[in-house]
This record gives C-alpha cells, sequence and structure tokens, in this order.
C-alpha cells in the first residue's frame, strides 16, 4: 500500500484533520477492540451511528464474522488512514460523502472493486478508479420557514442568498461534511476566486450551526428564515412528528445550480488489510435489497442500487432532481477547502 507523502501529511496537519479522531469514537464504539485484527471485520464510519447502527448490526450477521465500528468524521477518518498507511486496521472504508474516499483513492489506498459489484451502481456515483462505490444519496436543498418567506419568494440559486435582502437570515453548518462537499463542489464547478468571494458573502449574510440538524432546527424556531441543509432530515423529521408539526418546508433548487449537488454515501476496501474477503462480502450486502431498502425507508436518502426507489412520500423522484453536472471523484480535493474555510473565518 502506498504512504501518503510527507508534503500530503504536512497539508492534512495543516488542514486540522490528523486529530486523535479513534479516542475521540471510543464512546460511540461501546464494545469494539481496539486492536482488531483478520478474525474480524474493522469498519470506520463517516456516518452517524444512530443512522447506520441498525443496519451494520444486520451486516454482521450478513458476512459471518465479527464486526467492530469505528465512527467519526468522514475526513479525519481518511486523514487518519492516511497517516496509518499499512498499519491501518480498517478494512472497510464507510463515508459520508465521496470526497473522503475520493482522497484514499487518489493515494491508492483502495483495493479494486469487482466489477459486477460496480456495476449495481451508475457510474456517475462511483468512483472512476473503480475502486469506491455509492450506497446512498442525498440532495442539498434550501430550507425556508414559510412564516418568513413566502414559496415563490425562496432562493432558487445559493447565488442569491449572499444578496443584501438575505443579511442576517441565513443558517448553514460549516464544519459539517456535506456543506464542506459542497463547497468542494463549487470551487470545482466555479473556480477558487469565485467559491471565495461566495463564502464571504455567506459569512456576512449567514448564522452557523453546529450541523445540518441545528440549521434546521433554527430554521424552524425562525432564527433565520433560510437554512442549506441536506434533504433527508427534514424527512427524517417529518416521519417522527408529522408534516404539521414540523414549521420548515425544502425547496429543491433549479436549472444544475451548485447547491442542487448530489452527493453520496459510499463505501472502499482498503488495500492489504487482511479482511478483503470479509470486506467484500460486507460491500455486497450494503448494495443488497434489504440495505438499499433501509437507506430508503429509514435515512430517507435516495438508494443507488438493487433497483430501489425511494416510497418516501412528497421526495421528488431521483430522475427528477437537476444537480450540476460533476465528476464526484473531483471531490477529493478536501484539504482546499479547509483551508479556503479557514482563510475566511468560518472554521
Amino acid at each position: 500500500m502506498r504512504r501518503p507523502s510527507a508534503r500530503r501529511i504536512t497539508a492534512l496537519l495543516a488542514a486540522g484533520l490528523l486529530l486523535p479522531v479513534l479516542a475521540a469514537c471510543g464512546s460511540d464504539n461501546k464494545g469494539a477492540s481496539a486492536e482488531g485484527g483478520d478474525s474480524a471485520l474493522v469498519i470506520y464510519s463517516g456516518r452517524n451511528e444512530k443512522l447506520v447502527k441498525p443496519i451494520l448490526d444486520k451486516l454482521e450477521k450478513a458476512v459471518g464474522a465479527k464486526v467492530e465500528v469505528r465512527y467519526g468524521d468522514s475526513a479525519e477518518l481518511a486523514a487518519q488512514i492516511l497517516e496509518e498507511g499499512e498499519r491501518t486496521k480498517a478494512g472497510l472504508f464507510l463515508s459520508q460523502d465521496a470526497g473522503a474516499l475520493g482522497a484514499l483513492s487518489k493515494e491508492g489506498m483502495l483495493a479494486k472493486l469487482p466489477q459486477a459489484s460496480l456495476d449495481e451502481v451508475d457510474p456517475v456515483y462511483r468512483g472512476g478508479a473503480g475502486d469506491w462505490v455509492g450506497l446512498s444519496g442525498r440532495v442539498r436543498v434550501i430550507a425556508y420557514t414559510p412564516d418568513k418567506v413566502a414559496e415563490d419568494k425562496v432562493p432558487d440559486s445559493v447565488h442569491d442568498v449572499v444578496k443584501p435582502e438575505w443579511k442576517g437570515k441565513v443558517g448553514f453548518a460549516p464544519t459539517n461534511a456535506s456543506f464542506q462537499a459542497f463547497v468542494t463542489g463549487m470551487r470545482v464547478l466555479e473556480g477558487d476566486d469565485a467559491t471565495r468571494e461566495w463564502l464571504k458573502g455567506l459569512k456576512a449574510n449567514g448564522k452557523t450551526y453546529a450541523n445540518n440538524l441545528a440549521t434546521l432546527d433554527a430554521v424552524e424556531a425562525g432564527e433565520v428564515s433560510l437554512g442549506l441543509v441536506n434533504h433527508y432530515y427534514w424527512y427524517e423529521r417529518v416521519a417522527e412528528k408529522g408534516e404539521d408539526k414540523v414549521n420548515a418546508k425544502l425547496h429543491f433548487l433549479p436549472g444544475r445550480d451548485p447547491g442542487a449537488l448530489i452527493n453520496v454515501a459510499g463505501v472502499g476496501i482498503l488495500k492489504d488489510s487482511g479482511q478483503a474477503e470479509t470486506a467484500q462480502k460486507a460491500v455486497d450486502y450494503l448494495l443488497s435489497n434489504e440495505a438499499q431498502t433501509y437507506f430508503a425507508d429509514t435515512t430517507k436518502e435516495y438508494p443507488l442500487a438493487a433497483g430501489v426507489t425511494s416510497k418516501v412520500e412528497g421526495l421528488p423522484p431521483f430522475d427528477s432532481l437537476q444537480s450540476p453536472d460533476i465528476d464526484l471523484g473531483k471531490l477529493e480535493s478536501l484539504q482546499e477547502t479547509l483551508a479556503m474555510l479557514q482563510d475566511v473565518g468560518l472554521v
């Protein structure tokens, strides 16, 4: 397995990514061995434990081996794997976004997946090198408060939210991986200079929150009129409370706007981990009808494989979404995005 260069590690350190994330994840990983080993499949999961633990519990039975999960932020876990190199105990990396998978792919740390696994998913939602595959999709949207903003006045572009009329009225979560992936997408689509200027405008107009849920809370509470979030948080809240109890609506952006990015949660197998056979079984399970139905019905995301379609009431059909045309593999330049966010004072 190729180790990342000293320059690469230095860049990650400068971006604040190489943190003691495994120690921080210990409270989320009760019962997991610190050592792992060939007898167990060790998963580094950038997906929230609350969201994926039920399906990972089923995965353990499906693969016929003990599964140990370490939870953390996707970017931090990817950086941890880069730092560990051949010493990593991870056999499988489950990422919240394509960018973290792309970073590992760029460093040659992921194993090529069988074509049969890759063919389960549209090429748009898998790695160009054939070493990672998307499992579920989520789209960036604008949440809004109908009491404050009429539906026909909600911006149709993220470029509009930096206009003077929205000053103090926009909520967002700059430390969130999905927001950072979206900013990376804007950099790819429109360039660094334009993205930096947009971020300066957003900082001037916006209020920052810890995550998507806190942003949605702020919209519901009327602290802000608009919130930049992922779609599924709203649908989960509606499923829990009922739509009449949720004081927010969603606006899906038209016109291939960068704010309508469809990102994916995905998975890749670490090279030379000694866990390849079990890890491949895990990939196949996560692409199976059972797992894809879980992502559709429980986490309210868009399933990407097994011919499963979402039956969530009110969720726009996947093929109706107007996402920008972008190679998700190019979202790997996360450290440059983090440096930009630091430069404008957002992280």
